[in-house]
C-alpha cells in the first residue's frame, strides 16, 4: 500500500509538471487569456499566464535568467524576435500551422502571433480639428493636447520611432515636444487621457485598442495618417530554455489554428495567417513607412529620451 501511494503520488507529480506551458504575453490581456482557455478546453493542458508591457516582460526574463520560467513569449515588438534570435534565446519550430503566414512575419524561432498598426487615436468630442497625417498633431491647434506612449514600455510606439529616425523625421519628434505633447508611460496610459476628453489625440496609438473603445462606445477613432505608419509584429517565440517545449509547442500551433486565429480577428488585430478573415484594414489597406537604416534600438530610445527629457 505504501509503495502505491508512493507510485500514485509519484505520477501526479509528475503530471502536474507537464501538465502546464507558461506563456509571457504583451496585451491585450483578454486575447491571452482567451486563448489558453481555448487551448486548456481543446488538450487540457493549462496555460500560466504573465501579461504585461512588452518593457516589464523584457524586465521580468533578464531577473529570471539564472533560473528561466517562461517557456513562451509574446511580444508587441518584431525587434523582441531579432535580438533574440541574435542571441540564440530561440528555439527553432516551424509549426503546420505557419503554412499561410506570409514569410515577412516569420523568422526561424518566431512567427507573428497578428499584427497591429499604428495610428491616430483621436477624440471627436475634443473641440479641435479632425487629423489626417502625423504632423497635424504639432500645428496650434493641438498646443498642450497630445500624448505620445512611451517607446520603452511600449514596442509600437518604438517601431514608429525607430521608422522616423529612419527616414530623417527627427524633426516631427521636435516639433511635438514644442507643442507640448507629453509622454504618458504605456498605450494605455497615453490613451486614458484622451478617452476622457482632457487631451485631443494619441500619437503612435494602437490600432486595435483604439478600435476596442470605440467599439464599446467610447469617444475615440483610428485614424491611419495619410504619409504611412507601421506595422508592430507580435512575434511568438519559444525559449530555447523551456523545460515544457512540446506543451509550448502545442500552445503555438493552437494560437495560429484557425480557432486561434478568429480569436486574434476579434481583439480587431491582423490575424498573421492570410486567409483568416478580420472586420478591419490590413497591411494591404495601409501606406507604410520603411524603417531600413534605422539605429540600433538604446540609440533609438536614448534619441526619444533626449528629446522629451
Amino acid at each position: 500500500m505504501k509503495l502505491s501511494l508512493i507510485a500514485a503520488l509519484l505520477l501526479a507529480t509528475a503530471t502536474t509538471a507537464r501538465a502546464d506551458v507558461t506563456v509571457y504575453s504583451a496585451g491585450p490581456g483578454s486575447l491571452i487569456n482567451a486563448l489558453a482557455a481555448g487551448f486548456t478546453a481543446t488538450t487540457g493542458t493549462r496555460v500560466n499566464v504573465f501579461q504585461a508591457t512588452t518593457g516589464k516582460i523584457m524586465a521580468r526574463l533578464e531577473a529570471e535568467a539564472a533560473n528561466p520560467v517562461a517557456d513562451m513569449v509574446i511580444s508587441a515588438s518584431w525587434g523582441t524576435a531579432t535580438q533574440f534570435a541574435e542571441e540564440g534565446l530561440l528555439l527553432d519550430y516551424d509549426s503546420p500551422n505557419a503554412a499561410t503566414v506570409p514569410d515577412f512575419l516569420k523568422l526561424p524561432g518566431a512567427v507573428a502571433e497578428g499584427v497591429s498598426g499604428l495610428v491616430i487615436a483621436w477624440n471627436p468630442t475634443s473641440g479641435t480639428p479632425r487629423p489626417t497625417d502625423w504632423a497635424d498633431l504639432a500645428r496650434p491647434a493641438y498646443k498642450d493636447m497630445v500624448t505620445l506612449p512611451d517607446p520603452a514600455a511600449s514596442g509600437g510606439t518604438f517601431t514608429l520611432v525607430e521608422a522616423l529616425l529612419a527616414n530623417d523625421r527627427k524633426d516631427l519628434l521636435e516639433d511635438l515636444k514644442d507643442n507640448g505633447a507629453i509622454v504618458a508611460g504605456a498605450n494605455k496610459a497615453a490613451l486614458t487621457p484622451v478617452l476622457q476628453g482632457a487631451k485631443a489625440a494619441v500619437f503612435a496609438g494602437v490600432d486595435y485598442i483604439t478600435m476596442d473603445a470605440a467599439a464599446k462606445g467610447e469617444s475615440i477613432e483610428a485614424i491611419f495618417p495619410s504619409s504611412g505608419t507601421v506595422i508592430a509584429p507580435r512575434p511568438m517565440m519559444i525559449l530555447k530554455s523551456s523545460q515544457n517545449a512540446e506543451d509550448a509547442k502545442a500552445f503555438f500551433d493552437y494560437v495560429l489554428s484557425e480557432p486561434g486565429q478568429a480569436m486574434v480577428a476579434a481583439a480587431y488585430l491582423m490575424p498573421a495567417r492570410t486567409d483568416i478573415e478580420a472586420d478591419r484594414p490590413l497591411i494591404g489597406d495601409m501606406k507604410l513607412m520603411s524603417n531600413e537604416g534605422a539605429p540600433a534600438r538604446d540609440e533609438v530610445l536614448s534619441t526619444f529620451q533626449g528629446i522629451f527629457r
